[in-house]
């Protein structure tokens, strides 16, 4: 049998019957939840509940709810409501229950009784609980401030959206509002309701939390997304809440709602939701830039030019809203006639400033201007030969907070556009010899001519380069690469690529040019070369490379052996000679001295 039993602390271990601490206030149309927890029982773990409410406007009369143990304890107003599922009772354990009234009316408001009827041996303790409801009316508002919502919205990636809606409340109980922007659906889940995502809030303590998925809360760390609350200007108007995405990217793709709940501090210290409602704000698509941007240049068709005049291309980008206020870098790409990399001619980064990738493009005056939102020309005040070649325009769009950052959204390149400059015929023909004079020797001066034939049509100047190589020095094998030793200009500028001071180039006459070394060593032997090519003169009187070419045939140059240098040889043997023979005459004297002294020595 079950005894009371009295701990040391003098409490008695006996039944008791627990229910929050009231008054409640709870919102008409809204769910009721109420726990009611039994302890110090004996016999079943799985206790019976029973619920009882006695009305405020009957005159606090008892009326059962609903019981675990009797299908026809409830009263005749809770019938239908307990047959229908509104009001039932749902167990977290055999000691733990909630009362569920998913839609509280006016009328239910009074004191709520849990009883639980009685399994133990001896009657002692508490054996039910009561708390006092109270039915406050629904005044929750949340609303459009356009009186409509979106419907369907179409956005390019990149553009901004803003969202909007007004919520109110007017209660007589301290509450607090909470609100929250969210999306369901997105890109490929195919309906609405699914991928239900929360995208940023204010909480009940106005603190603001973003969601977890979709990289919100990187988002808004970047100033992308944000959420901002515009309290009423008179008393009584509705706040408004304004959600912005800066920038949209296709994952936005979804129905967006506004859901804002209120919440109140219950007697025992927490808080609870105790109404909610949700506005559907539309559907938005956002389209990705890759499938809408477009970058062609203009004209698409060829371009032919004479040398010297001037070259100016256009780069059209479309697909692209005005609203996405994108960053672009726009790059002019060039690939020279006969083929190979390209290289790049300019570019105009996010900010407007204009770089030089190619020294050859600007030497005669060029620019790169932004006429208008999306048009970006290149102008070649004086066009050259060596502009020839197939253009492109490149285009990265840029979507983050940050102009240029991150990579791109997308980008796209252009078809080529040949670009084909007429130049005048030239003829030029190159011929290197040696200087006539007396055999090259070590220490002599080297000098080399190259002598230079031009025929064409109006000024020109002519550039020349100096190359040298070793010869193999055995069959099958291969001479060295050639090696750059010095060119002289088509503006009379010499560059010298020797390590050494004793090189010089200059011009004898406008035909000849010449190479000298000073003081030439052995390691100067080999085949020279020389390389000439030729500039015109533009109608602006700035100088071009025509592309006209010539190398000249090798020349052998050998070093030969001073006299001094043959005198050397003998002399070095002679004295080596001389030495040995002077050594051995030492030795053997020696020798015999020192072999008579020891018989000397012997005999005495």
């Amino acid at each position: 049998s079950f005894h009371s039993v009295y701990l040391s602390a003098g409490f008695c271990v006996c039944r008791q019957v627990t229910l929050p601490p009231g008054p409640l206030y709870r919102v008409a149309g809204f769910p009721l939840s109420l726990p009611c927890i039994v302890s110090g029982y004996e016999g079943s773990r799985t206790q019976d509940f029973e619920w009882f409410l006695y009305r405020d406007d009957a005159g606090g009369r008892q009326m059962g709810v609903i019981s675990t143990r009797d299908r026809e304890f409830p009263y005749a107003p809770f019938q239908p409501r307990v047959r229908s599922g509104e009001v039932r009772v749902e167990r977290d354990s055999g000691d733990r229950v909630r009362l569920v009234i998913q839609r509280l009316r006016p009328e239910d408001q009074g004191s709520f009784e849990c009883y639980t009827p009685s399994t133990d041996s001896r009657f002692q303790g508490n054996y039910s609980a009561t708390v006092v409801v109270k039915v406050m009316p629904d005044t929750l508002q949340i609303r459009h401030t356009a009186s409509r919502s979106l419907g369907g919205q179409s956005l390019t990636e990149g553009a901004e959206l803003e969202l909007t809606c007004a919520a109110a409340i007017q209660s007589q109980q301290h509450t607090h509002l909470s609100i929250t922007f969210g999306v369901r659906g997105g890109a490929g889940t195919g309906g609405r309701g699914h991928n239900l995502r929360e995208i940023i809030s204010i909480g009940r303590d106005l603190g603001v939390a973003t969601g977890k998925g979709g990289d919100y809360e990187g988002r808004y760390a970047d100033g992308i997304v944000s959420l901002e609350k515009r309290s009423g200007k008179n008393q009584g108007d509705p706040d408004l809440y304004v959600m912005r995405i800066g920038s949209v990217a296709p994952g936005d793709t979804g129905s967006y709602f506004c859901e804002v709940a209120q919440w109140i501090l219950d007697p025992q210290g927490d808080w609870e939701k105790i109404a909610q409602r949700t506005l559907e704000l539309g559907n938005i698509t956002v389209q990705p830039l890759a499938d809408t941007l477009a970058v062609k240049v203009l004209p698409e068709v060829e371009v032919v030019l004479s040398a010297g005049s001037p070259l100016g291309l256009t780069c059209d980008v479309g697909g692209i809203s005005p609203s996405s206020r994108p960053s672009l870098l726009v790059q002019w790409l060039r690939r020279a006639v006969g083929g190979g990399a390209e290289v790049e001619v300019a570019r105009m980064g996010s900010d407007g400033v204009v770089t030089w990738g190619d020294d050859v493009s600007r030497r005669g005056g060029a620019s790169l201007e932004k006429e208008a939102e999306g048009r970006y020309s290149l102008r070649l005040f004086s066009a050259h030969p060596a502009d020839s070649g197939v253009y492109r325009c490149a285009v990265s769009v840029y979507t983050g907070p940050t102009p240029g950052a991150g990579s791109p959204a997308a980008s796209q390149r252009s078809k080529g556009v040949n670009v084909n400059l007429k130049t005048k015929e030239v003829k030029v023909t190159a011929e290197a010899g040696l200087n006539p004079g007396p055999l090259l020797q070590r220490g002599h001066t080297l000098s080399l001519l190259c002598n230079v034939s031009v025929l064409t049509a109006g000024p020109t100047q002519v550039e020349v380069l100096w190359l040298v190589m070793g010869e193999a020095e055995g069959e099958g094998e291969r001479p060295a690469e050639p090696r750059l030793l010095a060119v002289l200009m088509h503006d009379g500028t010499s560059h010298l690529y020797s390590n050494d001071s004793n090189v010089s180039v200059d011009r004898l006459s406008s035909s000849s040019y010449r190479l000298r070394i000073h003081g030439v060593e052995v390691d100067d032997q080999g085949l020279y070369h020389c390389q000439a090519k030729v500039w015109g003169q533009d109608p602006h009187g700035g100088w071009y490379n025509t592309g006209a070419r010539s190398v000249s045939r090798p020349v052998r140059v050998y070093m030969y052996s001073r006299a001094s240098d043959l005198l050397l040889i003998p002399l070095v043997v002679g004295v080596s000679s001389a030495l040995f023979v002077g050594i051995t005459i030492v030795a053997a004297v020696t020798c015999c001295f020192m072999n008579r002294l020891a018989r000397q020595r012997s005999q005495k």
